[in-house]
């Protein structure tokens, strides 16, 4: 048993978290879209207009506050027209990044809406910067927002949707160093700028801007674009960063060793030196922080799980990656000043989804119960939050923690990354008078995970914190995320 000592001064008030810190990411790949998240409105499975009515349920049940759409890769060789329309009449492409497939286009611009409106959560959409051209992306948002008398608004009526959306979140371009392009950061700056300058929301509302950032530790990239962007018609620029320790061989989601163990959180970890690195670049050029960051694509990597297409990225999900979320998350709302949103990689049946479907069965995985933990830090205050520790696999801290306040409410999270040793942890709490005090912790072996025969052997707990003398006390288990709520 590890002993820690806890400071939480909830006067000290450093930064407001987003709601959309805690976003998401659905791409045209492998089960996300189809199967997952639509399977039309003819499918025995319980729909709305052919969405899942579990999956929006689900959603919900986590307050998902902005969905990214339609890509990744997917998004740069995405053209809106595909996906408008009669869905019988939609005209199919072959999807060339994954897998090789069909790509019917019976989930288009309506369904996407539709799904943002039945959740509750903002739509984001991925622009194609990379095949497309600023006409195109000009009349996708025309189509999406005017109200007007003109044909795209008129279209968009005859297709069905006589009001036209909200929108506010537009990315321009996705990966443009990679699959968007293999572009320089110099010849994308200029795309962009361009790009940007004929894309508006007709209704008149402000477009929030998110320019395609660095992948992981290219510094350079963030470097060219703060020296050739502005806060005049730059919002946010991304961030892309996957926990891959060797691309060659990535490991089982499953089975794996207590050393891949380590490497998997060693490598989450190093989301706090790109935070640190790529914010301190944008502090030099935009000290008052008008231009944001947008840690659009994030989240572990395996290999697929076995019999499935390699080009549908289908992994299983343990509470290995439940640690490495809450250690992600946690670090978003210390960085929250300049973070404002992000997207977990992805919400359904991709990489380290939130949710697992089989035919009419889902399941939540462990990753899914973490958002669900965290949920109540979405619109909070970051407040100063300071713990003793120890360090686990070399530089991973084995307690990861950040609290934030709203409504009257002291939210806490915390992980114990350490696979082996529990954590009692004895915490102060300051400028803060606590009447009530509730917990429930997601715990197991690292190797934990839901599967359809068993869709619950991971799920949360009620936990056992309390408060002695004024004092908080709470003992996390080895390999656990907890939520404490004070009142």
């Amino acid at each position: 048993m590890k002993q820690f000592k806890m400071l939480i001064n909830a006067a000290d008030r450093t930064a407001h978290i987003r709601p959309e810190l805690y976003g998401h990411f659905s791409e045209h790949l492998g089960r996300c879209i189809y199967d997952g998240i639509y399977v039309g409105a003819d499918s025995e499975i319980p729909n709305i207009r052919g969405i899942r009515k579990d999956i929006v349920e689900a959603f919900r049940q986590i307050h998902v506050p902005v969905l990214r759409w339609p890509g990744g890769c997917f998004a740069d060789i995405y053209h809106w027209q595909n996906g408008i329309g009669a869905p019988s009449a939609r005209k199919k492409t072959v999807n060339t990044y994954w897998g090789g497939v069909t790509e019917t286009n019976r989930f288009g611009t309506h369904e996407f809406f539709d799904l943002c409106e039945l959740v509750g959560c903002e739509p984001y959409l991925a622009g194609n910067l990379g095949t497309g051209s600023p006409r195109e992306l000009s009349e996708w948002l025309t189509y999406i927002t005017s109200d007007g008398d003109c044909d795209l608004a008129e279209l968009r009526r005859k297709n069905g949707r006589n009001d036209p959306w909200m929108l506010k979140y537009v990315g321009f371009g996705n990966e443009n160093w990679g699959c968007g392009g293999n572009m320089r950061p110099e010849y994308y700056a200029d795309l962009y700028r361009q790009f940007q300058c004929f894309s508006m929301n007709a209704a008149g509302e402000k477009l929030f801007r998110v320019a395609c950032g660095p992948c992981g530790g290219d510094y350079r990239w963030t470097e060219v674009l703060m020296q050739n962007l502005s806060p005049e018609h730059t919002d946010a620029i991304s961030l892309h960063y996957y926990a891959v320790s060797n691309w060659e061989m990535k490991g089982s989601a499953t089975v794996f060793s207590e050393d891949d163990y380590a490497r998997s959180l060693q490598c989450a970890y190093q989301m706090e030196t790109l935070l640190r690195r790529h914010t301190g670049i944008m502090d030099r050029y935009d000290p008052a922080g008008r231009i944001g960051l947008v840690v659009d694509e994030w989240g572990n990597w395996y290999e697929v799980e076995e019999g499935t297409n390699p080009g549908f990225l289908y992994q299983q999900n343990t509470m290995r990656d439940a640690v490495t979320a809450a250690m992600t998350l946690n670090l978003f709302n210390r960085y929250a000043g300049r973070v404002v949103m992000a997207n977990l990689a992805q919400a359904v049946n991709v990489l380290q989804a939130l949710i697992l479907t089989d035919g009419a069965q889902i399941l939540r995985t462990p990753t899914y119960h973490v958002f669900d933990l965290f949920q109540a830090h979405q619109g909070g205050e970051t407040v100063y939050c300071f713990s003793q520790n120890e360090t686990v696999f070399g530089e991973v801290p084995m307690l990861s923690s950040s609290a934030s306040v709203k409504d009257g409410v002291l939210t806490v999270t915390l992980a114990n990354c350490a696979p082996d040793a529990a954590a009692e942890i004895c915490c102060d709490i300051c400028n803060f008078s606590v009447r009530t005090v509730a917990s429930r912790i997601l715990a197991g072996d690292p190797h934990s995970h839901n599967t359809f025969a068993e869709p619950e052997a991971v799920r949360i707990a009620e936990g056992t914190a309390e408060l002695l003398n004024g004092v908080l006390h709470l003992t996390l288990p080895p390999c656990s995320v907890a939520e404490v709520t004070l009142s």
